[in-house]
């Protein structure tokens, strides 16, 4: 049995009882209390008969109670699936895919129940007798059904072990992506403090920058935008930040330039990531720039026909209920276009998202990045539709900054914006006015 992979953890909590490990609803919980949540988290498991090799499907968020549970389920050497509230819906999905046999509810009442079943999936098979524990993140199934991305623990948890900047974040990302699951531990392996808002808007967050002096924020494009539209960034003092990350999606020229001026101080960081690698080190070229740099021991990266493919020492283990998405030299296939500039990549859109007009291709994102210049655009999607004559044709569902704004007014104010900065396949032939949000709570967004 090998020993556990965040032991390293538990000892850096001990040397720093009271320092804060985590913020939410104005209460700090210091990590003493999240060290002795874990201790008693592990009791109450073994109690129960939940040990080494059990798959538990872990309802939380980030709270003491959820955290603990984790690390006690990682030190216990099991195998954990994290599901957020926002997913909550998806649990019976999830637990199937997942194998689940014991529910843990970690928020409400702490409650612990088997499911019946016993996970016997070859994956699990070959994690249990390398004795080490398990994580298991969930695509967010936008194009199909959600894929079970499972995870040596061990693996993720090396590049935590160096010592590194000790930063107060923000938790914007959830409990169940990967992206959340990088913050968490990047704040625990450092003994950082994390600031956990109990609801994700401009207004709510940028409070919490200004009261707890946060000073990382990570985040997505879209919802920089959202700060940027709401006013909420010049009415509360931000000053605290020093570095702002963005991933997930697309980040819009015109969206980068306004965010380096509105944070001028703040260091902006594009982060790349996915559930099958995890999040590799990366940093931008500049402020304004989109060109990323990825790197790290243990990291390679290719571009064959114009898509990035990935060889990393923290890739996955494979996928619970889909084929393996890995090259036979073990390089995983991301799907994403790019271009490349030495050591630079810059990203152009995924793949599937592609739409072919009548033999030609249309990035959606291309399209999307000239409308979001826009201010009277909150958000766009830009998708395609079948198309007797063309095989598709470009449609672009918009959200207003205004929804007083006659929709006429919207599509004729587009239309005119994009005349002579596209082709005339690229622009769209069909305008959608909404007034629901165009990204899940993920930050993806919904091209349907």
């Amino acid at each position: 049995m090998r020993p556990s992979p965040v032991s390293f953890l538990l000892t850096r909590f001990a040397a720093v009882r009271t320092k804060p490990a985590l913020i939410r609803d104005g209460v700090a919980i210091c990590y003493g209390d999240l060290l002795d949540e874990t201790e008693a988290w592990r009791v109450t498991f073994g109690a129960a008969g939940v040990g080494a090799g059990a798959v538990l499907l872990l309802k939380g968020d980030f709270t003491s109670s959820s955290v603990a549970a984790l690390l006690a389920a990682f030190d216990l050497g099991a195998i954990a699936m994290p599901l957020a509230p926002t997913s909550y819906e998806k649990e019976a999905e999830f637990a199937e895919i997942g194998e689940a046999e014991w529910i843990i509810d970690s928020l409400n009442g702490k409650s612990i129940a088997p499911t019946g079943r016993t996970a016997r999936h070859a994956l699990y098979q070959s994690l249990r007798e390398a004795g080490d524990a398990g994580l298991v993140i969930f695509s967010s199934g936008s194009t199909g059904q959600s894929k079970g991305a499972l995870h040596a623990v061990s693996k993720l948890m090396k590049k935590f072990e160096p010592p590194r900047q000790d930063l107060r974040t923000l938790a914007l990302r959830l409990f169940d992506h990967i992206a959340g699951i990088d913050t968490l531990f990047y704040c625990l392996s450092n003994t950082s403090t994390m600031v956990v808002p109990t609801r994700r808007d401009p207004e709510t967050v940028c409070a919490l920058i200004a009261a707890h002096g946060v000073e990382v924020l990570p985040t997505a494009p879209s919802f920089l935008n959202l700060i940027l539209l709401s006013g909420s960034h010049e009415t509360h003092d931000l000053s605290s930040l020093k570095i702002v990350t963005y991933g997930s999606e697309m980040m819009p020229q015109a969206t980068l330039e306004r965010c380096a001026d509105a944070f001028p101080k703040a260091k902006l960081i594009q982060k790349y990531g996915t559930s099958e690698l995890g999040a590799p080190h990366s940093r931008s070229q500049g402020q304004r720039s989109r060109w990323i740099q990825m790197g790290g021991d243990g990291f390679e990266w290719r571009v064959r026909e114009g898509k990035l493919e990935i060889k990393s020492s923290t890739a996955m283990a494979g996928y619970l209920n889909a084929p393996s998405p890995f090259t036979e030299d073990g390089y995983f296939m991301t799907g994403d276009m790019v271009e490349v500039d030495g050591p630079y990549l810059r990203f152009k859109g995924r793949d599937s998202d592609i739409i072919n007009v009548g033999g030609q291709k249309v990035y959606p994102a291309e399209v999307e990045e000239i409308i979001k210049e826009l201010p009277a655009v909150a958000e766009v999607a830009v998708f395609g539709e079948p198309s007797a004559i063309l095989g598709a044709v470009v449609v672009c569902r918009v959200r207003p900054a205004d929804t007083s704004l006659p929709a006429a007014s919207l599509r004729s104010l587009i239309r005119k914006h994009l005349a002579g900065r596209l082709e005339a396949y690229k622009i769209p032939q069909k305008f959608l006015v909404t007034d629901q949000a165009l990204s899940t709570d993920r930050f993806k967004q919904i091209r349907r």
